[in-house]
């Protein structure tokens, strides 16, 4: 048997009976002569220190190596082999130096997995050794697996099916195979993020984000992007996604999106409620603070005398939701004489009228930063709810391919100059 090159050589003096690490001067090894022992204990017996001593020690381990130069598994200690043979042919094992050193004994050794053992047989014993070397040829023939190398370690997979079978990472130069652990600790596979996901309960991308950098999972390099996990769609939704609206308008103010807030604080003016009119075409809003509900039709219809009068165009379409304040019957007669179709949501179906919510929530977004930025209570929502609205109206949208809805509606770029932060003092000069 002749291992190629590879990492052998011989082995450094150390005794081979000496298997405890951390063990005091003055405190007897395995292997130590007897007598040295009891002298020792005679002079310098000391009960606590030696329970103290016993408690610190830990035994040193092995650790085994891939190696694909190896025609043999190999290892220097006799001891940690389950069966074991003095006699074996040929004797010698030959080293990349050209040397020789002897073989001892041969025997074999079975590493224990979460899921299947790994057995090693014919593994050829010589203290001389360095470390112990798996043969990788040996190790696919005997187990039926292939092992893949990686720049972050190798991973051991069933032959047949591919299925990954143990995961163990590398940080040095060389890649260990099997290094029993410290602790009582499992060792835990480097299995692929949608395993974990799944087996911790279908956390979040942070939490397994943590959980990793934290070591306590061993995450596999992850070839192809991660992919939304259907049982979390469906899990942690509240209610069914809706189908995506295939209306397209073809010119501005052809659908008007119609919603109402109303605020949990009156403003200092009186106000307790905001008409938000959003134009479907070119994505411009107008807002109208409201002391009463029964004030949101007289501003619709006021709004609709003012598109017709500044704009030229005719309302086609305004869609609402079916609350009272828009379904009543002096809307219903107003809309019919002008021609507008009215269309209203299903009852406690909210997300039909979905634009008129999701510019409300992005208008209440900007005015809560704006009066926290100004130092101003809640009650001055309605003064801050103007430059909400027209900041909002200079900001580039995806809807508009990054337009504003300025220029999409007076087709021209908006002048940002005049802007100041909101909240600066002045002072009136009367």
């Amino acid at each position: 048997m002749q291992p190629t090159q590879g990492v052998l050589g011989p082995r450094p003096g150390v005794p081979h009976q000496a298997m405890f690490a951390g063990a005091p001067p003055g405190f007897p090894t395995a292997g130590a002569p007897a007598a040295a022992a009891t002298t020792s204990a005679t002079n310098t017996w000391d009960p606590t220190a030696l329970i103290n001593t016993l408690n610190s020690m830990t035994l040193q381990q092995p650790d085994w190596f891939m190696d694909s130069g190896a025609s043999s598994h190999l290892s220097n200690d006799q001891g940690i082999l389950s069966s074991t043979s003095p006699s074996h042919t040929p004797t010698n094992i030959l080293v990349g130096n050209g040397s020789s050193i002897p073989i001892t004994a041969h025997g074999s050794v079975v590493f224990p997995s979460p899921t299947r053992q790994f057995s090693l047989s014919n593994v050829l014993v010589s203290p001389q050794l360095v470390t112990n070397l798996i043969s990788v040829r040996k190790f696919t023939i005997d187990n039926l697996v292939s092992v893949e190398f990686d720049p972050f370690g190798l991973s051991v997979k069933d032959l047949k099916t591919k299925a990954l079978l143990y995961r163990c990472n590398s940080s040095g130069d060389l890649y260990p195979f099997f290094t029993p652990p410290t602790s009582t600790r499992a060792v835990l596979l480097a299995l692929a993020e949608d395993i974990w996901h799944r087996r911790l309960g279908h956390p979040s991308a942070n939490v397994l984000s943590q959980l990793k950098s934290a070591n306590a999972i061993s995450v596999a390099p992850n070839k192809t992007p991660a992919t939304p996990c259907h049982e979390c769609q469906l899990g942690k939704h509240f209610r069914l996604p809706f189908s995506t609206s295939l209306t397209r308008t073809q010119r501005p103010f052809e659908i008007i999106h119609c919603d109402l807030w109303t605020s949990p604080v009156p403003s200092v003016s009186g106000n307790k409620y905001y008409l938000a009119c959003l134009d479907d075409f070119t994505h411009y809003l107008w807002t109208f603070p409201l002391k009463l509900k029964s004030d949101t039709f007289s501003t619709i219809r006021d709004f609709h005398t003012y598109v017709l009068t500044h704009f030229q165009c005719r309302i086609s379409f305004v869609q609402c939701d079916n609350g009272r304040e828009f379904d009543n019957h002096a809307a219903r007669s107003f809309f019919l004489s002008q021609g507008i179709r009215f269309r209203l949501s299903c009852p406690h179906t909210s997300p039909q009228n979905g634009k008129a919510k999701r510019v409300i929530r992005s208008i209440n977004n900007i005015l809560r930063t704006l009066l926290i930025q100004a130092g101003l209570p809640p009650a001055f929502w309605a003064d801050a709810l103007h430059t909400a609205t027209h900041l909002f109206n200079l900001h580039p949208t995806k809807v508009l391919k990054n337009l504003t809805p300025h220029q999409a509606l007076f087709d021209s770029k908006p002048s940002y100059s005049h802007l100041r932060a909101f909240g600066c003092r002045c002072y009136p000069n009367l």
